[in-house]
């Protein structure tokens, strides 16, 4: 595997300290691509710490669902469209009941939260990251809203598992738009307390964003292949 050089790990240990957040980041932000070999004393050098906190935080990420045991070792999991229908027929479920329970538990200021993502998200229109940023930080909010802790703590971890695929729905012409009108119809149906309404509108919702998720993986994974 690459290794950055001595001055560039020492400043990394030094700013993140945890090798599982370090390592957890390189993965999702591709550094480690999918399949690369996690061998423990180069991950260890990499970190700048001892082969004990790097081995809990393999532990952790096979947990994570992030990486895989193979006959090569630990290794970077695959993508696949079989994973994409995996997380999303478990977040349609999740998030469906999100919004169903939000209705129901949610406060006014849980209320005042959801519309201050909403107009963050209609500041930086332009900005693809800032809409990632104010999409997640939307549905966050509605997680937050449940008071449920146990509900959270699944929906951050599947969203843990979506990060490996870093190409953003919202980028497709379009995407954008609807999916901040259909975000609006949510928090209506939540203040309104229509647990209905929410948990059909999440579903459908992330039902779009499954077909577009798809759809981009074949695009990508058709590019790859043409390149051959």
């Amino acid at each position: 595997m690459t290794k950055p050089k001595a001055e560039a790990v020492g400043r990394q240990a030094r700013a993140a300290g945890d090798p599982y957040e370090m390592l957890k980041s390189a993965i999702i932000k591709g550094e480690f691509p999918p399949g690369q070999q996690l061998v423990e004393s180069n991950l260890a050098e990499w970190c700048g710490v001892s082969r004990t906190p790097v081995r809990e935080a393999l532990r952790r990420l096979q947990q994570d669902g992030l990486i895989d045991r193979t006959d090569r070792g630990m290794v970077v999991k695959e993508r696949s469209p079989e994973d994409i229908l995996d997380i999303y027929d478990t977040r349609l479920v999740l998030e469906g009941f999100a919004g169903r329970t939000a209705a129901d538990r949610r406060t006014a200021y849980d209320l005042r939260t959801m519309r201050k993502w909403l107009e963050h998200g209609d500041s930086v229109k332009a900005d693809s990251h800032g809409l990632v940023e104010a999409n997640l930080g939307f549905h966050a909010s509605i997680w937050r809203a449940t008071h449920n802790e146990s509900l959270i703590d699944l929906l951050e971890r599947l969203n843990l598992h979506l990060a490996r695929y870093p190409e953003t729905t919202l980028a497709v012409a379009g995407r954008w738009a609807e999916a901040r009108g259909e975000h609006e119809e949510l928090v209506d149906a939540i203040e309104a307390r229509d647990g209905d309404l929410a948990q059909e509108i999440a579903t459908k919702h992330f039902a779009k964003a499954r077909d577009i998720r798809l759809a981009i993986f074949d695009e990508t994974t058709a590019g790859i292949f043409s390149l051959h």
